[in-house]
């Protein structure tokens, strides 16, 4: 005999395992889907640099759907919550991103995906847009010609030892450049060359692919790295 039913207590039933409701599940998901194609799309359409369906276009739309997932898990669970913290900190991420405003999309996409999750759709629904006019109006805002703006860009020449930087370097840099700012110099090729990196303002964003041709052409160039304020690259 039981110590319970000695001591006339009842006998607790087994308390059967919690089933998961599947549809707010399976609508939360749907939505978070939903998010990350918008977020990847804003992306898309307000990028400067037009070269398609990249990979962080893809990253945005998997992240969303992850991220809501993972906040389903954890709900009001703050063990589970440290565990998967714990879990995810092994993972070690050192791909560099070229532009800072990507890493303002990867967040769009995780606050996406934690309203969805959380089930804060409306709320999701309504950062939507705002953050897509506000992308938009900094786009246009990008592309228009300021008076005396000009357009800002990071320039790297290797140059081979002994070239006459003030007589044949500088005066193509002032041709296409407003100002001309030397950020370092330093050895390259196992000190067979200078690399010269400089931050330059140019007259407009068109003169790109001119400027790192003439730069190519001189003679004791060895390389030339042009990359503008939007990404483009010469």
């Amino acid at each position: 005999m039981d110590a319970d039913e000695l001591f006339g207590k009842p006998v607790a039933a087994p308390v059967p395992a919690q089933l998961l409701d599947i549809g707010p599940v399976l609508e939360r998901t749907l939505l978070a889907i939903f998010l990350g194609f918008m977020v990847a799309l804003v992306y898309r359409l307000t990028l400067a640099r037009r070269d398609g369906w990249n990979n962080l276009s893809t990253t945005l739309v998997l992240l969303c759907v992850l991220i809501s997932l993972v906040t389903q898990v954890i709900g009001d669970n703050l063990a589970r919550a440290f565990g998967l913290v714990g879990a995810l900190s092994i993972v070690r991420f050192r791909t560099v991103v070229e532009d800072t405003r990507d890493t303002a999309f990867v967040i769009f996409a995780v606050i996406m995906g934690m309203a969805a999750g959380a089930g804060y759709g409306a709320l999701a629904l309504v950062a939507l847009p705002a953050v897509t006019v506000a992308a938009v109006l900094m786009l246009l805002l990008q592309n228009r010609k300021w008076p005396g703006g000009g357009y800002s860009a990071r320039l790297e020449v290797r140059v081979a030892l002994g070239m006459d930087l003030q007589n044949v370097l500088l005066p193509v840099l002032r041709k296409h450049a407003l100002k001309i700012h030397l950020l370092g110099v330093g050895s390259a090729k196992q000190g067979s060359c200078l690399e010269l990196n400089y931050r330059v303002t140019l007259v407009e964003r068109s003169v790109l692919y001119p400027m790192a041709s003439e730069l190519q052409a001189l003679e004791g160039v060895v390389g030339v790295n042009l990359q503008g304020a939007d990404g483009d690259k010469r």
